[in-house]
């Protein structure tokens, strides 16, 4: 993955110190609200996805592009006999890596994630676009290895896990490895290497001037060797540093019929994303790029296309039992320009060997939507239950089970003392930092998987005055929608407020007549650059609130960073819910 600035659009918004040290809560005011425990209380939550590209059912051996919508980005993937795992970037949520389960590349299961304990990581003050970067799955000898970058949070790491599933070791920090996007890699005669970005050797010659580099791993002592030529820069800016290649990163390195490949992501990962490739048949000597790079990419193809698919790189190959070769990848599917609210998806194609060079598309192809499945023999009876995720789909909590769905997304935190599922409902502590804030906050989030999408939630009217509770449809601190209700002295205040840049404005503010208690649901319905709200009382027909509101603003391109927008639920105290930071 990637420095901020990778992103064309990408940036810090800044505002001073003392504004913010006011604005937070004193100790003894959180004590206060923490005893008081004021909650909401939901009683389901339901998402909706309906997207013109999937209306079409797929033709008998065709699978469906992307194979996992929405916020997927930077897969990695591995196989074990005939089982196939995924993992992705998670940036500042919790829990951390999703993992991904398939037999067949391409139905998929969320089976879990790689971190999960509270004491692991601190990701509070960090944006949401910080934390894990960009991982590398391996399974090698028995073992399941996945390493990766906590940007701003400790930096590389390493784990292990016999099973995918969980539980994972405890963090193995490599101190001797700066920057991201570490890769690790088991030779067949024994050794271990990681390769990962860094800065080049000496001042960079341009911004976004950055290096691959390589250090062996002895594995038997967990250390990182040090000697002469470990850490050495096998990629120099990218493919030719003549033409000022900018973020090479996401290196995987990979052996296959006597040579070393590299591949790598350059361009950032915004349109001008690509995926480029080098070789050797000795790591002590250099990787030579190929002559026909990139071997993937959408940067020359017209904009204005129908349905385009923009800003693929960061890939991973994999081979089949059967032989074949394959490549997770991921990209985007703007509704206009380059706006998209879903984020980085995971994509997959074959590879082609053209003169011994593996190519994932040739030059000036679209990638495809729908594509023919692999060759993999796998029996109907045999596939896992998979989880709807691409193509249009609708997916329900009830609430009904104490262990959250994988699917739920938190901010920063792993503690969850403020949830409390009982009785079919979900019981949503408020919490003193709103959306606004860098720290751990009552939120909870499904990701934004289409264009045109429909949430709702019903919730019970709450009993306390002082909080507030409902939906949201969250980019970043800075960038988001919250719809919500809230109890007055004898009625109920319903409003939907913006944060556009930081700036907060009301949309709408109204009084409804109901009872402590009464069932109220609230509607989110989405339509690539607008976004409506509504609610219903009882059983009577919703009543719209505000109408075709400017949804673009979920997008990295106005909010900047690497994140899809969340759909979810959040639940304030609004005494301090002015404690604004932005990413």
């Amino acid at each position: 993955m990637k420095s901020l600035f990778s992103h064309p659009r990408a940036f810090l918004l800044v505002i001073s110190l003392p504004v913010l040290l006011a604005c937070q809560p004193s100790p003894e005011k959180s004590a206060e609200h923490k005893q008081t425990r004021a909650s909401v209380s939901f009683n389901w939550f339901e998402y909706q996805g309906n997207d013109e590209v999937f209306t079409q059912p797929l033709a008998e051996g065709e699978y469906q592009n992307p194979i996992v919508s929405g916020f997927y980005p930077d897969p990695s993937i591995t196989r074990r006999g005939d089982d196939y795992y995924m993992v992705h970037s998670s940036f500042s949520y919790t829990p951390g890596v999703p993992i991904l389960h398939s037999r067949d590349l391409v139905n998929w299961q969320l089976v879990g994630h790689v971190l999960t304990q509270p004491g692991q990581f601190k990701f509070d003050g960090l944006g949401v676009s910080r934390g894990i970067f960009a991982p590398t799955l391996r399974y090698h000898d028995g073992l399941f290895y996945m390493i990766t970058t906590a940007v701003d949070a400790g930096g590389n790491f390493l784990v292990t896990a016999t099973d995918p599933a969980g539980p994972w070791s405890e963090p193995l920090w490599l101190p001797e490895i700066g920057g991201i996007d570490p890769d690790i890699f088991f030779d067949d005669d024994g050794k271990v290497y990681i390769a990962h970005n860094d800065g080049p050797d000496g001042e960079p010659l341009y911004e976004g001037h950055r290096a691959i580099r390589l250090w062996e791993f002895d594995l038997a002592t967990k250390t990182v060797m040090t000697g002469e030529g470990s850490g050495r820069v096998i990629v120099n800016g990218g493919v030719n540093i003549a033409d000022k290649p900018v973020w090479i990163e996401g290196p995987h390195i990979y052996k296959i019929n006597g040579w070393y490949y590299l591949t790598c992501a350059e361009g950032g990962t915004s349109v001008n994303h690509s995926q480029v490739v080098f070789r050797t048949k000795n790591l002590s000597e250099p990787f030579v790029p190929y002559a026909n790079n990139p071997i993937l990419s959408q940067r020359d193809l017209d904009p204005a296309r129908a349905n385009p698919v923009t800003s693929t790189g960061h890939a991973d190959f994999i081979q089949t039992a059967s032989g074949d070769w394959w490549s997770v990848f991921l990209a985007t599917r703007p509704y206009a320009d380059n706006f998209y609210n879903t984020g980085r998806e995971t994509y997959l194609l074959p590879i082609t060997w053209q003169d011994q060079w593996p190519v994932i598309l040739p030059t000036g192809q679209e990638v495809p939507y729908r594509h023919v499945k692999p060759n993999i023999d796998v029996e109907l009876t045999q596939l896992i239950t998979t989880d709807a995720l691409t193509g249009n789909f609708t997916w329900r909590d009830e609430f009904s089970q104490q262990d959250m769905d994988p699917r739920w997304n938190f901010l920063r935190g792993f503690e969850r003392s403020w949830l409390q599922v009982a009785n079919d409902k979900l019981d949503m502590q408020a919490s003193a930092f709103d959306l606004s804030s860098q720290q751990q906050t009552s939120f909870m989030g499904h990701r934004q998987q289409h264009g045109r999408f429909s949430v709702r939630t019903s919730l019970n009217l709450p009993t306390q005055q002082g909080i507030s509770g409902g939906l949201t449809a969250l980019q970043n601190s800075g960038f988001y929608y919250y719809f919500a209700v809230q109890k007055q002295q004898n009625n109920y205040r319903l409003f939907v407020q913006q944060v556009n840049n930081g700036q907060v404005s009301l949309l709408a503010d109204t009084v409804i007549n109901a009872q402590a208690g009464q069932e109220l649901t609230l509607l989110v319905n989405g339509d690539k650059g607008h976004v409506s709200f509504a609610y219903t009382l009882v059983d009577g027909a919703p009543i719209d609130l505000v109408v075709n509101a400017d949804a673009t603003l979920l997008s990295t391109e106005s909010a900047g960073g690497f994140v899809g927008a969340m759909l979810g639920l959040h639940v304030r105290n609004e005494a301090y819910s002015n404690n604004r930071q932005v990413d």
